[in-house]
């Protein structure tokens, strides 16, 4: 995907913290300055003049999405490599979505990723969201902070996964151990199915264990971002409690 246009002022600020290449800053003229001075200081660090420009150039740009009156041209985002994901610090985790496609679903689980320290996030090549300024967005930046890469095969990037010494647990309504029974505190890749079908069976396939989230109300499933935050969390949370025992 070439560069796009990324907007509001989290996004905005987080990608020019990160390495990612940045051509262009635009301010709506008469935006109250002082609301933007983190983004302002970075800007001519990086050597990046801010330009002002009419609110209604802003939303022509970006189709009138919720700028806040910033927009920042960005280069092609740069996907990693699964070997690159691979080599994170600190305990293995791993989050692999099989087939998301709501690019606000896609960021907001971005969003929890990053702040459960995962190594990466893998997304298929094909018939999946890819990272846009609305996934930048939904991510409050924070997809300029973990390591995205997209793969070919998903079951086969499972097997090399597992190859490297993670375990894969994948996340089912019917898997008949809920998360908070399983041990997740080893290497671990997790695996989150598409909205509505959920894992498909080449991928379920390759998991070493599945887990269910606890459901008492009429409804029978979570939205994938809210499914992600619960599991990731209770890896979190296992792995803390572990610390504390030790």
């Amino acid at each position: 995907m070439e560069g796009f246009w990324i907007y509001g002022i989290n996004p905005v600020y987080e990608a020019l913290r990160s390495s990612i290449k940045a051509t262009k800053l635009l301010i709506a003229r008469g935006r109250r300055r002082k609301e933007l001075d983190g983004i302002l200081e970075i800007a001519v660090r990086r050597g990046l003049e801010p330009i002002e420009v009419d609110r209604s150039r802003l939303d022509q740009l970006v189709q009138s999405a919720p700028h806040q009156g910033v927009i920042l041209r960005i280069g092609p985002f740069p996907y990693r490599e699964l070997e690159d994901v691979l080599k994170g610090e600190g305990d293995p985790l791993v989050l692999v979505l099989d087939g998301v496609e709501d690019p606000r679903n896609l960021g907001a689980i971005i969003r929890t990723a990053e702040a459960c320290g995962v190594w990466g996030v893998l997304i298929p090549k094909r018939r999946a969201a890819e990272v846009t300024a609305t996934v930048a967005k939904a991510s409050a930046g924070a997809v300029f902070h973990v390591p995205v890469a997209k793969v070919t095969n998903v079951r086969e990037a499972l097997r090399r996964i597992k190859t490297a010494g993670l375990w894969v647990v994948g996340a089912e309504a019917d898997a008949p151990r809920s998360v908070f029974e399983e041990d997740l505190t080893g290497p671990l890749a997790v695996v989150i199915g598409g909205e509505g079908r959920g894992i498909r069976p080449v991928v379920r396939r390759e998991c070493d264990f599945l887990v269910s989230i606890p459901m008492r109300g009429m409804v029978n499933s979570l939205n994938a971002s809210v499914a992600a935050a619960v599991i990731l969390y209770e890896v979190i949370r296992q792995r803390e409690f572990q610390k504390g025992r030790a």
